[in-house]
């Protein structure tokens, strides 16, 4: 999150209302909720864990074990059983 100067992209009349609330404070306003983005969509993340948790899955239905898998991917066996048992595909 970078820092930008009221001055710089508020109306003066706007920046007077809010000093009525907070002054000289950092104040973060949120986006639209129409504007979120599910965490990794941009970068790539989510559908890096979306693939392996896929691999995951596959393996366990074709019989490797839960601490099979833990051991081969770096996870605790509980997070191995939230992958296997989700209903996600």
């Amino acid at each position: 999150m970078k820092y930008i100067n009221a001055n710089k992209v508020l109306p003066e009349n706007l920046i007077v209302e809010i000093q009525k609330y907070v002054q000289g404070e950092t104040l973060y306003i949120p986006k639209q909720e129409t504007e979120y983005r599910k965490w990794g969509t941009l970068s790539g993340g989510r559908r890096l864990l979306d693939h392996r948790n896929a691999a995951i899955k596959h393996s366990f239905i074709s019989g490797s074990s839960i601490q099979q898998l833990a051991k081969k991917y770096y996870l605790s066996t509980e997070t191995i059983k939230k992958i296997v048992y989700s209903q996600k595909k």
